[in-house]
């Protein structure tokens, strides 16, 4: 396991080559990495070409932040696309229903556990929510994968993980940590 001193972006290039590095090792077939505005994604699917391993990009739901607005560039998309990834954008499966409650100042189930989930780092969250999003949408097996994302912006997390879709949400079992920061 890999501890970063600082959470963030600079991060990003050391947390791909260890998932890329440990994927190939494990004979782990499937990579999930979060990117808001496709820039890690894309640094991503650089790093996997030619490995064999299958990538999903995960995005946030357009209207995310604004209504009516998509955060991913799509332009990076079609290059994620054109090196052989899969985008998926779709709404946030802890955070999505938790913030719309939020704002009635209701309580949502679904923000406790990412609170839990956020205690281990806020890329952990991200990891086990991308997880269950891209298995929502039939991207990727019940099978043991890795999950990479990060605190605010680039990648600093990556977690073998064991998918598994929403509706299943307690069957997905953080196998293994891989690198996180130390302080976020």
């Amino acid at each position: 396991m890999v501890y970063f001193d600082n959470a963030g972006e600079d991060n990003t290039e050391g947390t791909l080559q260890i998932a890329k590095d440990e994927a190939l090792k494990r004979g782990i077939r499937f990579l999930v990495v979060a990117s808001t505005r496709g820039n890690t994604g894309l640094r991503a699917a650089q790093i996997l070409q030619n490995t064999g391993i299958k990538l999903v990009i995960v995005a946030h739901s357009t209207g995310h932040m604004e209504v009516g607005q998509q955060l991913m560039d799509m332009e990076i998309k079609k290059k994620i696309e054109n090196l052989g990834a899969v985008v998926f954008i779709g709404t946030d499966a802890l955070t999505g229903f938790a913030i719309a409650m939020r704002g009635k100042q209701k309580f949502s189930e679904g923000s406790v556990i990412a609170d839990a989930l956020r205690m281990f780092g806020s890329g952990m969250k991200v990891c086990v929510e991308i997880v269950a999003m891209a298995s929502d949408a039939n991207l990727l097996p019940v099978e043991d994968v890795i999950s990479v994302a990060g605190t605010r912006y680039g990648a600093d997390t990556s977690v073998v993980i064991a998918a598994n879709s929403t509706n299943q949400f307690f069957d997905i079992k953080v196998r293994e940590i891989l690198a996180k920061p130390r302080y976020f």
